[in-house]
């Protein structure tokens, strides 16, 4: 008899089988893709209390949450757990997840940039208009952000929401999250009718979105926080380039030891998926 471990363990190296055959072109179009049933009830069941249980351990941020910054309060944010709990660790090498994000970007291969656990606190605020690749000193924009939500994520949690098509609009993204890149961004989208493409999420779905795609998210007015684990992934050809910004020189810490123009090919940065050796 299979046990519910057993069961969790091998979804995640199973093929998934729920991309259609526009599922690229869709991500080039839209910027974003939203995942149904990416992975089951019984294998988020496994690791979210040890994700959880984590982030409690690990939080740094003790303020109340009327004392923070925009920023302190969207959420509470522990990166590369991977490091620290193995259990963790085979849901972020998961290679259904990263075959998914090679596919979507149309690449062979993917390494991990990073992953963050990204916990919207009950009463939480708001997550500013942003887009991530602001923050990565890469050579280009073959990266791609899975966003894994721990529990059904109505409205009221503040599922993540993307503007349509606007990974291909260039102003604001010299912007980090802030008060401003939500006054700045959110007229751009506006100006520009970009779709605010706001979403429940079901136990199980996924969304990947573009480094450039411009996406935030709305308060946390439940009663549970909202839990999310998310994973970077990057091209595994990617280069490391000059920073344009102090983000970016801090951000090269994720790639330790690789100089500019290297591809970080760093124990943190592990190929996760190879198509051609699949």
């Amino acid at each position: 008899m299979t046990t519910p471990t057993q069961t969790s363990a091998d979804e995640l190296g199973t093929p998934y089988g729920g991309l259609t055959p526009t599922a690229t072109a869709d991500l080039n179009r839209d910027g974003f893709v939203h995942l149904s049933g990416v992975l089951s009830p019984e294998t988020i069941a496994r690791y979210e209390p040890t994700i959880t249980s984590e982030v409690i351990r690990l939080n740094t941020q003790h303020l109340p949450l009327a004392e923070r910054d925009t920023y302190g309060k969207a959420f509470l944010q522990v990166s590369n757990l991977w490091r620290e709990n193995e259990r963790v660790k085979e849901l972020v090498f998961s290679p259904r997840l990263a075959a998914i994000a090679a596919r979507l970007l149309g690449v062979h291969a993917v390494r991990l940039y990073h992953d963050q656990a990204l916990y919207k606190e009950p009463s939480g605020g708001i997550t500013p208009w942003h887009a991530d690749q602001y923050y990565w000193p890469l050579s280009s924009d073959r990266t791609i952000t899975l966003w894994l939500p721990l529990q059904e994520t109505g409205s009221d949690l503040g599922p993540l929401a993307f503007a349509r098509g606007s990974h291909h609009f260039s102003s604001g993204r010299d912007l980090p999250i802030s008060d401003e890149s939500e006054r700045v961004i959110e007229q751009a989208v506006a100006e520009q009718d970009f779709e605010d493409v706001v979403e429940p999420f079901a136990l199980g779905d996924a969304s990947f979105h573009h480094g450039w795609t411009f996406h935030h998210a709305g308060p946390n007015r439940g009663a549970v926080p909202r839990r999310v684990m998310t994973v970077i992934y990057m091209d595994a050809d990617i280069r490391v380039t000059e920073p344009t910004n102090a983000h970016q020189v801090n951000d090269r810490a994720w790639m330790p030891g690789t100089g500019i123009g290297q591809v970080p090919d760093t124990p943190l940065n592990p190929v996760l998926f190879d198509g051609r050796s699949s």
